[in-house]
């Protein structure tokens, strides 16, 4: 699953998850670009940070044409960007509803519609989101974060249809709890054996951008133990 030569533009790879997904892709021979609000300093070989805010169009526009400006080209979006938060439908307000909508599913939709233009004129591209196991098989007391999960796998499945013979495939991932450090801290109680361990997800990630995956579209792939939980990667 080498990547030597591909453009891949990483969406929240300064997060705890990006930390490991990126020099995954980069040992792969891949050109990594990450986007960030507030990019890390991390020396990564063959990595260049961008600043964007992915929740404004504008400003995804913009980090497009930048990346296609630097690079030449992006041969594959793999967007990490996400958030969690706790809450019966009773207990979310309006402000925490539409910040999850925002992180969850928004970022996804800018992202995918900026670049999907250059890809489809090119032929050739993979889009990947990195979804949730509790999208499939929710748990009470985290509405607005499951319904935003749902609603991502919503517009992969949508995006694989619709891009259907274009030579653009659009996949998701269906982590269940990422073994992150602030999931450690904020759950000290639990066994975090059983979490989803960042590899496993960095190397499902480089599976489907790959040509090995070039034939698989609108797929979501379980990654971990799927077992009941309530907490997701925070990242």
């Amino acid at each position: 699953m080498q990547l030597k030569g591909k453009v891949v533009l990483i969406a929240g790879g300064s997060g705890a998850l990006g930390q490991t997904v990126m020099p995954v892709f980069a040992r792969a021979g891949a050109r990594v670009i990450t986007a960030d609000r507030n990019p890390s300093s991390a020396q990564v070989a063959n990595r260049s940070a961008m600043k964007a805010d992915v929740a404004d169009e504008a400003d995804v526009q913009r980090l497009v044409k930048d990346v296609i400006r630097e690079t030449g080209r992006i041969d594959a979006l793999v967007n990490l960007v996400g958030g969690f938060a706790m809450g019966r439908v009773e207990e979310t307000d309006a402000a925490l509803w539409q910040r999850m909508l925002t992180m969850n599913v928004t970022a996804a939709f800018l992202l995918s519609k900026a670049v999907l233009p250059h890809m489809v004129e090119r032929g050739a591209g993979r889009i990947v989101h990195v979804a949730a196991w509790a999208a499939v098989e929710p748990f009470p007391g985290a509405a607005a974060y499951i319904v935003s999960k749902s609603s991502l796998l919503a517009l992969i499945k949508v995006l694989a249809l619709e891009l259907s013979g274009s030579g653009v495939t659009v996949n998701g991932v269906l982590p269940n709890t990422i073994d992150t450090p602030a999931n450690r801290a904020s759950m000290p109680q639990t066994d975090p054996s059983t979490w989803t361990k960042p590899e496993s997800i960095a190397e499902t990630l480089l599976f489907l951008v790959s040509e090995a995956a070039g034939q698989i579209s609108g797929a979501a792939i379980p990654v971990g133990t799927r077992v009941g939980t309530k907490a997701a990667d925070r990242s």
